[in-house]
């Protein structure tokens, strides 16, 4: 029977051979975890929000998806503004030169349900790597409850666009309204359906041949007539091709290309002689004092014309004083007057008197 003190070097040796195992199980599974050892080098970041939405301490903090530390401790600063919440990390140095002071921390829910950690973006950072005690930028996030929110906000405008869609079907059920009657009144179909047999009928009546637009789709005169018509105009263009008639000339005769340039060449040459001041034309037009001439004899007329507007002058007095028109008048009725006397009474006024001296 083992003594006592063998009982004790056992029991010492079992519970040093399971602290052993127990070391070596930690120290397996920080390596295979990938977290930093318990002698690695740390520094500490500090993150404010608005919300910790439920971040606990020791919760992890990565970067890009990878774990580079935990949350140390999650506080209320008062009078911190809009993001009173403190959260400051601890995280290895390992991954020091990845951490910008610009890179951006916000909180993030792994998966729908799952665990509130801090993760970290420096895929846009620029700045130089951080110092321990460095405060991260944020970036916020919608939570669950916000976008709950928005979908309660949202289920309710359907429920209400819904209610009216229900209210204007139940309308247009009673037959009221334009689609109402559209669709329940057998009005329409009736107007329809005569509509269709008339429609039919024309179909018929043009398929036989009637009327014009019957005789226009089955009588074969009309395309004999068009094809008339086509054939005497492709002869009418053969001409014209082979320069016969007006029009062939017009286009096949060369003369009229000759004609008609040389005419242009003559318009530019009296152009250029009339620009250059040659001619009766080119004087009136270049030389300054024939216009000064036409000028003084415009501003004359035009002042004869006023005096004769007037009535100044013979010609004036002819045309604005009114006795000369009136004493025509009673001349002109004296003179008919005259004229029928002398027809009525010819011996009166025609007799003719021989003396014999």
């Amino acid at each position: 029977m083992p003594s006592q003190q063998q009982l004790k070097w056992s029991q010492l040796k079992v519970g040093l051979t399971v602290l052993f195992a127990a070391l070596v199980l930690a120290l397996l599974i920080f390596l295979m975890t990938g977290s930093a050892g318990p002698f690695t080098a740390k520094i500490r970041l500090r993150a404010y929000f608005d919300n910790a939405s439920g971040l606990r301490v020791g919760a992890p903090v990565r970067l890009q998806g990878v774990d580079i530390g935990n949350v140390e401790s999650v506080r209320v600063i008062p009078n911190h503004g809009l993001t009173p919440v403190e959260v400051v990390m601890k995280v290895t140095t390992r991954y020091r030169d990845s951490l910008r002071k610009d890179s951006v921390a916000e909180l993030t829910t792994a998966g729908v349900l799952g665990e509130v950690f801090v993760d970290i973006d420096s895929v846009q950072a620029r700045r130089p790597p951080v110092e321990n005690g460095d405060e991260l930028p944020i970036r916020n996030k919608p939570d669950l409850q916000d976008m709950v929110r928005a979908s309660q906000t949202t289920l309710q405008n359907i429920n209400a666009l819904l209610n009216r869609v229900d209210r204007i079907v139940a309308f247009i059920e009673t037959g009221n309204g334009s689609i109402g009657k559209l669709i329940y009144d057998p009005t329409l179909f009736n107007k329809l359906n005569a509509t269709v047999a008339e429609f039919q009928a024309v179909a018929t009546d043009v398929s036989q041949g009637k009327g014009s637009l019957g005789k226009l789709l089955v009588d074969d005169e009309l395309y004999r007539k068009a094809n008339g018509t086509v054939d005497k105009l492709n002869q009418l263009v053969d001409q014209i091709n082979a320069g016969q008639g007006t029009a062939g000339k017009f286009i096949r005769d060369p003369a009229l290309y000759d004609n008609a340039n040389a005419t242009i060449a003559r318009a530019n040459k009296m152009l250029e002689d009339v620009n250059a001041g040659q001619g009766a034309l080119g004087l009136a037009l270049r030389n300054q004092a024939f216009a000064d001439k036409i000028n003084a004899t415009v501003t004359k007329l035009n002042d004869l014309a006023n005096r004769l507007d007037s009535g100044q002058g013979s010609l004036g007095m002819l045309i604005r004083n009114p006795s000369f028109y009136n004493n025509t008048d009673q001349l002109l009725v004296e003179s008919r007057s005259l004229i029928r006397a002398i027809r009525e009474n010819p011996k009166k006024y025609l007799t003719i008197r021989l003396r014999v001296f």
